[in-house]
């Protein structure tokens, strides 16, 4: 059996390298200025170093490419292609057919992986998209078992699909929190809005459920409630032939994220290596049961429900 390549977010080259060694096959890094929703800033320069070693250890670096771009975002972008092209990154992850344009440009083609978030929902756009250059669909977190295999039978693309982690589920390039202080009549430059603030947003009918919020330059992002966890299910995927299964790295701890590679690792490689005589062990499941935050459930997302459209 083929194994499904495990994927994960990173915010620093530290953290790339422990993912790698932990047992990931790709990396996806990236930094504020064209991309959105990572663990943290990995620079250019940095993103030569990072290659050079994740393809020492025989894995990959894929650079996240997915802001919404306005026009005064475009400068740079193709000189930002050429470096990444010439550091030699296994991939680019885009949604704006901006970025597309520019790849065309380069010398020579780039692997392009065509993530629209929540708009990634059927094979004839995902196939139109291939038809333009693009290699992989990252598909939307909102589709279920049924669809997500449906999907792969109905597309020449690679696959992936999130497995584990927190999603987003709202996103505007409005300041929404800046905008909110202001109404209160304080001082939004004195405020942190980042990750590391801890803003929740609380609905009056789930008051249980914490929201994540935070801003950046590219907006506001409201966050899930819940984290996937599809870790007991990955065999399901695997028979489908998933190609590419991600860990969602943000606002995770390097620890967690660690023990959450490791165990998603183990899954894969057992199962592939004996499908019928595969039993799940419970110990993989209690490693990230241990490390996970109690207000935070760990749920099979969308992958079981009824009709998500």
């Amino acid at each position: 059996m083929k194994k499904p390549e495990l994927v994960v977010s990173c915010g620093t080259v530290a953290e790339l390298k422990r993912c790698i060694e932990a047992g990931a096959d790709s990396v996806i890094v990236g930094e504020e200025r064209y991309a959105m929703r990572l663990p943290g800033e990995v620079k250019l320069n940095e993103i030569e170093e990072a290659v050079v070693w994740a393809h020492e250890k025989q894995a990959k670096v894929y650079v996240s490419v997915n802001k919404i771009f306005d026009n005064g975002s475009l400068e740079g972008l193709f000189e930002y292609l050429s470096k990444l092209q010439e550091y030699g990154v296994d991939g680019v992850i885009f949604g704006d057919p901006s970025v597309l344009m520019a790849a065309r440009s380069l010398p020579a083609p780039i692997a392009l992986h065509w993530n629209a978030e929540m708009t990634s929902t059927n094979f004839a756009t995902a196939n139109y998209w291939g038809r333009q250059g693009a290699s992989r669909v990252v598909l939307a977190r909102e589709l279920n078992m049924e669809q997500v295999l449906m999907f792969k039978e109905n597309t020449e693309l690679a696959v992936e699909v999130q497995v584990h982690g927190i999603t987003n589920i709202y996103h505007s390039k409005r300041e929404l929190v800046k905008n909110y202080i202001e109404h209160q009549g304080k001082d939004a430059s004195s405020e942190d809005r980042s990750i590391e603030r801890g803003l929740f947003l609380i609905e009056h009918e789930r008051r249980d459920q914490r929201y994540p919020v935070y801003e950046d330059s590219n907006g506001t992002h409201i966050m899930s409630s819940e984290d996937i966890c599809m870790l007991e299910n990955l065999p399901e995927l695997m028979d489908g032939n998933i190609d590419s299964f991600k860990i969602e790295g943000l606002l995770k701890s390097a620890a967690y994220n660690e023990t959450v590679i490791r165990s998603y690792r183990a899954v894969i490689d057992a199962y592939a290596a004996d499908p019928e005589g595969f039993v799940f062990q419970q110990e993989w499941l209690d490693a990230i049961t241990e490390l996970q935050d109690p207000e935070r459930e760990l749920s099979y997302g969308f992958f079981y429900k009824e009709q998500v459209y």
